[in-house]
């Protein structure tokens, strides 16, 4: 059949099952917004208030569905303010597509109203990206895009496309949705000599990475542990792959891991390490990491082998079925002085836990936890706060837990809360400082508008509170622009109410209680402001470039 352009985006939408769209609309893609209109009954568009916002609400849709995400914006601004979102995506593996409009080919490098070079200005940070030129091309190449995207390490890919390839006329012929690659294991040379080395091993440990949660390996990264007889531990993106009740499962390791998981990373003689990139946060200092452990390091994409430590062992394909053929070949360890030493660690982290009467960041943690029910989603924007909701908050599901990890980008949190609450309509929880929530507060526009079920719960500092707390110990505490005086008169309630959103101040644990019950019973947000005292600090912590046995468990004024 013969289409124009736009028609033909939405419909190959439609077709590749997309069924939220976020986006903000502007003068090259008008004729995509025209089509959009046409088949509301089909795909839902979610207007956002700013285009980073709908970058970072598409990412928290495919995180916690598993599906690729989808974005929409114009040419210039339109698509230079969705570069954050892009790079956030890229950085942490989460399948989007993003379709930007542009200036009609014959205005193309002209520098004309709004003109940019889109794909690149993005090629450092999509897995792919297309300018199309050609309307009989359209559809095959959005086709394309969701396949890259969601095949071997997922990604980003964007579809730029100028405003008269929009209106020109084209064929299109439907299509099934496309399937990602499948899965394979491309390098097994080393697999037996893993497996040797782990069944030689005294001291083995589980790493678990976000690639665990891509390629839904979590129930293998389980029994690989039993057989090896080892603890499990997870990056900050792995997260919630692991039941945290799991009597295996230590916790998130690294700068502010919990204790007894660093430590074991640190124990350990032999570290398998499952679709994790191993980054500076994980490690270290790394000329001090892993000096005298062997790495095994399965990982879909073979960039990631050696790439920051030395790995003994790579083997490269999906992680799901590198452990499938792993696991035959590994002798049910026993290795109770192993076990004994982890006990103990247990014993230290418990003996080193904050304690304190009141409204403590761990005591507001412990008491959200209380609220949640397993299958509640977590999205975390970016500082103190995100730490302190890896280290005591429990998952049960994986894709519960949603957060920045690769590029920290503080205004993530909002924006993927309300993509994250519309994909799955479950009551979302939202751990926030006001350092991130002001990036995105505008985006509270959004969550009312969509009624978006979004708990808000503010951990009001006054103060970028992880800069101030590297202030306070590695600057001799000289707080250089991290008060945010501005906020400080900010009555973050009002706001919520002048958004048209509920809200309360909580200022003791009861208070708090009673705003969780009340959030739980909220058609849309509700926005939960906990004051939080400066000079509260994220422990235990790694100083910089410090290795993994320097852990700082307290700090002594």
């Amino acid at each position: 059949m013969q289409l124009t352009g736009s028609e033909i985006v939405v419909r190959t939408l439609v077709e590749q099952g997309t069924d939220l769209v976020f986006g903000f609309p502007g003068a090259t893609v008008i004729d995509i917004y025209d089509a959009l209109l046409a088949h509301e009954d089909q795909i839902r568009h979610v207007l956002v208030a700013h285009e980073q916002g709908a970058a970072h609400a598409a990412d928290g849709y495919a995180r916690a569905t598993g599906e690729v995400g989808v974005c929409l914006a114009t040419s210039g601004p339109g698509s230079t303010n969705l570069v954050t979102g892009i790079a956030a995506s890229f950085m942490d593996s989460t399948p989007l597509v993003i379709v930007t409009g542009n200036v009609a080919t014959g205005q193309i490098g002209t520098d004309s109203f709004q003109e940019i070079d889109i794909t690149g200005v993005t090629l450092p940070i999509t897995k792919h990206n297309y300018f199309v030129d050609d309307v009989n091309e359209l559809a095959d190449t959005l086709r394309e895009a969701f396949r890259i995207a969601k095949s071997g390490r997922p990604g980003p890919v964007l579809v730029d496309i100028p405003k008269d390839v929009q209106q020109a006329i084209g064929s299109f012929e439907p299509a099934g949705p496309v399937l990602a690659e499948e899965p394979t294991l491309q390098d097994v040379s080393q697999l037996e000599a893993a497996a040797a080395c782990i069944n030689a091993c005294h001291r083995p440990l589980v790493y678990v990475g976000g690639g665990v949660v891509s390629a839904s390996a979590e129930c293998e990264a389980m029994e690989l542990a039993e057989k090896a007889d080892a603890p499990l531990v997870s990056s900050l993106m792995g997260l919630s792959a692991i039941p945290t009740s799991h009597p295996r499962f230590l916790g998130m390791e690294g700068m502010h891991g919990r204790y007894a998981a660093t430590k074991a990373m640190k124990n350990a003689d032999c570290i398998i390490a499952l679709g994790c990139r191993f980054n500076d946060r994980s490690t270290g200092d790394r000329e001090r990491f892993g000096a005298a452990v062997h790495i095994v390091h399965v990982d879909v994409d073979s960039s990631e082998i050696n790439k920051t430590t030395s790995d003994d062992f790579g083997i490269v394909g999906d992680v799901r079925l590198a452990l499938d053929a792993l696991l035959p070949l590994l002798d049910q360890a026993d290795h109770r002085g192993w076990g004994e030493l982890l006990s103990s660690l247990r014993v230290d982290e418990t003996s080193q836990l904050d304690r304190r009467i009141g409204l403590t960041p761990r005591a507001i943690m412990l008491e959200a936890n209380r609220h949640r029910i397993s299958e509640s989603p977590v999205v975390t924007d970016v500082g103190q706060h995100q730490m302190w909701a890896a280290q005591y908050l429990t998952f049960d599901r994986p894709r519960t837990f949603v957060t920045n990890g690769g590029l920290g980008a503080m205004g993530f949190g909002l924006p993927a809360a309300i993509g994250v609450s519309l994909a799955t309509n479950r009551r979302t929880l939202l751990v926030v400082g006001d350092g991130g929530l002001g990036m995105s507060i505008q985006e509270l526009a959004t969550a009312v508008s969509t009624q978006a079920p979004v708990t808000v719960l503010l951990m009001d500092n006054g103060t970028l509170g992880m800069v101030r707390q590297w202030q306070r110990l590695f600057y001799d505490k000289r707080y250089s622009n991290t008060t945010l005086s501005g906020y400080r008169h900010t009555d973050y309630v009002a706001l919520a109410q002048a958004f048209g959103a509920q809200g309360a101040l909580a200022q003791t644990l009861g208070e708090l209680r009673h705003a969780l019950d009340a959030a739980a019973a909220a058609l849309g947000p509700y926005v939960i402001v906990c004051k939080v005292d400066e000079d509260e600090l994220v422990l235990p912590m790694l100083a910089p470039a410090g290795a993994l046995d320097d852990i700082i468990v307290r700090v002594e004024e």
